[in-house]
């Protein structure tokens, strides 16, 4: 979040994305016959475990069999096979493909996990390889098509390497459909189906003016104090704007006031923590005691709703090793995981929670995940997805800020910028869909529920990088929650249900005589 126009750039993506291209296929050394049972499916889908597949007998790449996949919702239509191998060995995995978006790749490498893809109208070969560990038996081989294309069809599958010592494992025959982690259940939010987020500026100035919180108009529906800053080792202090940086700054009495006259309204009020200028490292549990503790001081002092982490510049990265958003070992995402649950604890359903990364923090997480198996990539890439799915089933609102950024890959596997509909709509669909990360289609960040995601925007020019007409941002909501006007992305569903907004910042839209917060209540009639 921006307290000043901020321009976030991906420094050094560009040679860390060089690192994190898929594996190129080497030569396995002391190769032998393919270990692939069934490789050209001549019998059928014998020795596969398919699901959304089915044996055909045209199109084939040769012989008289192959594999047709039709990905259904969030089911990729995966066929996979475990094989037989040995330790500290190189391998060579290759399969003839057509069809949008199809990959290929192997698990339980005890190494790098390899995967690669294409997108073809005709047959043709992925190929990559992979060097199993040192305690390695068997491997997981898979290929797989993509959310929401069309049918893919596989044939003349490879490993090459040295066969196992154990005898192939007994494999199942499958065309049920299954289908990874389905959206989150969010918890009740007390708020409007499509609601109107908005930060303000009470603990300083920047040329917006200043705006007391008990005249913040009746159209915005969160109101998130920014911010909160930390005065280290894990302790957050709330020091309002003194009157010689804001000018008509209200008493300490008037704002409480206003606070209370917010939420009886139905208005939700709660503290920010960080921002642009702000950066806040949890490194030990005493650490995040000192943050539930501090932070309930602020909430309870001012009568607040809940917490909004806008964690930013250095606060979150990935250690090296710390590869499975799943289970996060990094300290400073562990102890921020614990203290957001212990506040939940402390406060019971009432406790509203929002989150407000970059998209360096979450959508780059679909092709860059910390320091990378090399540990040759921005730590910080994707560290934001391990907290939103800890907190999944607590959170109350995701509320991404699509501005500031860099180009981001979509899952159309075409990198999107700002400055129009198309950003929004592909980094949202992005949240709504689910992605795998780092394409280990292992470890798939499951989608968020409709209801936990609103779009963060710049309210005008001056606010941050990306801001977009009120036309283009309409056209945007078009797209997400009709599926009509949405250009040459192709979403992944239908989202009326899409709670609604976030900006940066109610100031700026009333520097800006309220566009942005009268554009929304007239799209969603309220």
């Amino acid at each position: 979040m921006t307290r000043r126009p901020l321009l976030h750039v991906l420094a050094g993506l560009t040679a860390t994305a060089l690192v994190a291209l898929a594996i190129v296929a080497q030569p396995a050394t002391g190769a032998t016959a393919n270990l692939a049972a069934n490789p050209g499916f001549e019998s059928g889908l014998t020795g596969w475990t398919c699901s959304a597949a089915v044996a055909v007998a045209s199109p084939t790449h040769s012989g008289s069999g192959a594999v047709a996949g039709t990905p259904a919702g969030q089911n990729f239509a995966q066929c996979s096979q475990q094989v037989s191998v040995q330790p500290n060995s190189q391998y060579t995995l290759s399969a003839w493909v057509q069809g949008s978006y199809v990959y290929l790749g192997a698990t339980g490498t005890g190494t790098t996990d390899p995967q690669t893809w294409t997108s073809s109208s005709g047959w043709q070969q992925l190929s990559t390889s992979f060097t199993t560990g040192a305690s390695t038996t068997s491997v997981t081989i898979y290929v797989h098509g993509w959310y929401g294309q069309p049918t893919y069809y596989l044939d003349d599958v490879s490993l090459a390497g040295p066969a196992g010592n154990q005898p192939p494992p007994t494999t199942t025959t499958t065309t049920t459909t299954t289908t990874t982690t389905g959206p989150t259940s969010p918890p009740s939010s007390g708020l409007p189906a499509h609601a109107l987020v908005g930060y303000l500026h009470t603990s300083f100035g920047n040329g917006s003016g200043y705006q007391p919180i008990a005249s913040v108009p009746a159209a915005w529906n969160v109101i998130d104090l920014a911010f909160a800053d930390s005065a280290g080792n894990g302790n957050i202090v709330f020091n309002r704007c003194a009157a010689s940086e804001c000018a008509g700054v209200e008493s300490d009495a008037d704002f409480l006031a206003g606070v209370k006259a917010q939420q009886a309204k139905g208005k939700k009020v709660v503290i920010s923590i960080g921002g642009a200028n702000g950066e806040v490292q949890l490194t030990s549990a005493g650490a995040a005691t000192n943050f539930v503790n501090s932070v309930s001081a602020i909430i309870d002092k001012w009568g607040l709703d809940g917490v909004d982490i806008d964690f930013e510049n250095q606060s979150l990265s990935l250690q090296a090793g710390d590869a499975d958003f799943r289970s996060p070992t990094t300290p400073v995402v562990v102890y921020l995981i614990s203290a957001l649950k212990q506040l939940k604890a402390r406060y019971g359903a009432r406790f509203v929670l929002t989150m407000a990364p970059e998209t360096f923090f979450v959508q780059l997480g679909y092709q860059f995940y910390g320091p990378g198996p090399n540990n040759a990539q921005d730590p910080r890439a994707g560290a934001f997805l391990p907290v939103i799915y800890a907190l999944r089933d607590s959170l109350t609102l995701l509320t991404v800020q699509d501005y500031n950024s860099g180009p981001i890959m979509g899952l159309d596997n075409q990198y999107h910028q700002m400055g129009g509909a198309d950003f929004h709509i592909a980094m949202t669909d992005m949240l709504l869909t689910g992605f795998p990360v780092a394409g280990n289609t292992s470890r798939v960040f499951p989608a968020l529920s409709p209801g936990q995601v609103a779009i963060g925007v710049p309210a005008n020019q001056n606010a941050g990088n990306g801001w977009i007409s009120t036309g283009a941002l309409d056209q945007a909501l078009d797209c997400l929650t009709k599926n009509t006007n949405c250009g040459g992305y192709a979403v992944h569903g239908k989202h009326p249900d899409l709670r609604g907004l976030m900006t940066w910042s109610i100031n700026w839209d009333k520097f800006n005589n309220w566009e942005f917060a009268t554009n929304f209540t007239s799209y969603f009639g309220g």
